[in-house]
């Protein structure tokens, strides 16, 4: 492992247009769980799954269910930093090596740390609006306190992420397919490429130099360059 590891820094080393995709495992590490992962919490406190928790559909049929899981849930903890994948990523961009962060968290991590050049495939939770009239409000009007927060106009105020049954936004999707297409280096952190269609996004990279990083066995593992199995955490704190 050790040995990947240090392939990875010769190719950080010798490129200026590294691009980095990142998922739910970045976060991990700074103490943000993956909601979907089985804590039995939502077998006792919620009568459904994640997933339908945060659609669209359910969004606009019970924002009042809606809301409780997503700020007990997805908001996290002000105690939250980021942690040393998130650094040493920043660092990166400031050295004139990584060109782009694509990320599929909400967390804003990224920018906490001081990246600049983030592609947020699945929105924020630090950006929201009226679901109504789309007008911006301020997140704490979304992400505190209890129950449906309201507009002046009388919709539904909302986080600016994208809900299961709602597309990706195509600025985002170009973005991000053009950073992908020209990285010499593709490092791919922290997920298991099963969220469609972000991981879609992979196959536009024409370079021979993709790294997989990464605990769990991914459905990309078979066409990467190089693999390593280990927290991205500290992968990046030795890089």
């Amino acid at each position: 492992m050790q040995d990947n590891i240090a392939v990875l820094r010769q190719w950080i080393a010798g490129s200026d247009n590294i691009v980095f995709f990142g998922g739910a495992g970045v976060s991990t590490e700074s103490g943000i769980p993956d909601f979907r992962s089985t804590d039995g919490l939502y077998r006792q406190e919620y009568k459904y799954p994640p997933e339908t928790i945060l659609s669209h559909t359910f969004f606009e049929r019970d924002p009042e269910e809606f809301f409780r899981f997503y700020r007990a849930k997805l908001i996290p903890d002000k105690s939250v930093r980021p942690n040393a994948a998130h650094r040493r990523l920043a660092g990166l961009e400031r050295e004139g090596k990584l060109r782009a962060v694509i990320t599929q968290n909400i967390d804003g991590l990224h920018q906490a740390a001081g990246s600049r050049r983030v592609i947020e495939l699945h929105g924020s939770i630090h950006r929201c609006r009226c679901a109504k009239c789309g007008r911006p409000c301020p997140e704490e009007a979304v992400n505190t306190g209890e129950g449906v927060p309201r507009c002046p106009c009388g919709g539904v105020l909302r986080p600016d992420v994208v809900l299961y049954e709602e597309p990706l936004a195509e600025r985002d999707i170009t973005d991000a397919v053009n950073f992908i297409r020209a990285a010499d280096v593709l490092i791919v952190g922290g997920t298991s490429l099963a969220v469609y269609p972000a991981a879609g996004l992979l196959r536009y990279y024409e370079g021979r130099k993709l790294a997989l990083v990464n605990m769990g066995a991914t459905g990309y593992d078979e066409s990467a360059d190089l693999l390593i199995r280990e927290k991205i955490g500290k992968v990046f704190s030795e890089v």
